[in-house]
């Protein structure tokens, strides 16, 4: 082999190496490559990883701050305090049967029996010495009252004293840390404004101490009622259409502040069940009601010394009155509270405390409103002339 085929060889070995070694080194970068952008893939990953955890829980941050709101802030403060009356009544009753289907032909069945059933409401305590403000329909006639807290605790109730015109009644235990509500005021209510009816529906059934909540509006106030079969009277109603089941009777209506507003009462139904017209009893009424039960075991009663009847178009006619608006009045005592204010007979009573008063109806609904020590201002006309006559109520 010739010298120049020899060196033509070396060459080209020569550079096969070279050309080897090069494409191994460039093989390395690109795998240290795919190596280091895999682990920043990993770690673009895990940073991925913590943002998403740090998102989820901002969104459940955000979430929380949105389900907690008035409406809940406000059963939080008032929930502890309402409190579930559970009442034992002795009912008497009379049997009446054939006399020819037992031995004794009847003789024994019309002598009266007696019989235990049980019943239940609801009520809040507002002090705590614990006095609690139910209605007094939950409890007359009670033989027993059990009073059981939201937090299980259970204590035997004792009537300090029964409203049962105004359908009011307080209840007392004795306790430890025995949690109450704050009582608001009823003359500033809004229409339209929440409202919260907290309470016990079914007790017995569900058998949970813990009361339940409906939500709805106020969507009247001043809402009145003459006096029905049981001699209550309700006057000056807040309207409701939160839902007031049997069982939330005595228990609170509650204002977003968590303020008692009201005590629920009743309801219009055909049916028995809630159809969103409910009514409570104003709390400015109960607080007057209760400080006269708590203090004197009743409500006092007034003396107003007169009595009016309505105007009539004979009666209009014969004093020439300009319209038949308002009562006359038809009596006066003498050296009564009215006739020492300078009341007089004849003459007509439009407004009582700035009521209008257009029957003797509205003058026996505005003056259960009134508790002894008020001042009672009429505005009367005699003679087509306004007079103010204003005096005390006294107790009879």
């Amino acid at each position: 082999m010739r010298k120049n085929d020899v060196l033509l060889i070396l060459a080209i070995l020569v550079i096969g190496i070279l050309i080897l070694n090069k494409f191994s080194a460039k093989k390395e970068d690109i795998s240290e490559l795919e190596i280091n952008k895999k682990s920043e893939d990993l770690i673009h990953t895990t940073s991925s990883d913590e943002d998403h955890y740090e998102q989820r829980q901002h969104d459940t941050n955000d979430i929380l701050v949105s389900r907690t709101n008035a409406i809940t802030l406000a059963v939080e403060k008032v929930q502890p305090a309402v409190v579930s009356v559970n009442v034992i009544k002795t009912q008497v009753v009379r049997r009446y049967t054939n006399p020819f289907d037992n031995p004794f032909f009847g003789f024994f069945d019309n002598f009266p029996m007696k019989r235990e059933i049980k019943s239940i409401g609801s009520g809040v305590i507002f002090t705590n010495d614990g006095y609690i403000i139910t209605n007094s329909h939950v409890v007359e006639g009670a033989t027993k009252i059990k009073i059981i807290l939201s937090d299980a605790r259970q204590y035997d109730g004792d009537l300090i004293g029964i409203d049962s015109v105004h359908d009011v009644a307080i209840l007392k235990i004795e306790g430890d840390d025995i949690p109450c509500a704050k009582l608001g005021d009823s003359s500033d209510i809004i229409i339209g404004e929440w409202a919260v009816a907290v309470g016990n529906p079914y007790g017995f059934l569900i058998k949970d101490s813990k009361p339940s909540v409906s939500v709805g509006v106020i969507s009247a106030v001043d809402r009145n009622f003459a006096e029905n079969r049981e001699q209550k009277v309700y006057r000056r109603m807040i309207q409701t259409d939160a839902a007031i089941n049997p069982g939330n009777s005595g228990g609170p209506l509650v204002n977003i502040y968590g303020e008692v507003i009201g005590i629920n009462t009743f309801i219009f139904s055909e049916t028995g069940g809630n159809i969103g017209i409910g009514f409570a009893i104003p709390i400015d009424k109960v607080k007057k009601v209760s400080q006269e039960l708590i203090k004197y075991g009743k409500v006092r009663d007034i003396w107003f010394g007169f009595k009016v009847q309505d105007i009539n178009p004979m009666i209009a006619s014969y004093l020439k009155l300009d319209s038949a608006d308002g009562v006359i009045v038809a009596y006066i005592e003498n050296n009564g509270p009215a006739d020492k204010a300078g009341l007089q007979k004849s003459d007509i009573i439009r407004k009582i405390n700035k009521m209008e008063i257009n029957t003797a109806n509205d003058a026996e609904l505005v003056i259960t409103d009134v508790a002894v020590g008020d001042v009672i201002e009429l505005e009367v006309y005699r003679k087509n002339k306004k007079k103010l006559i204003r005096f005390n109520a006294v107790e009879h």
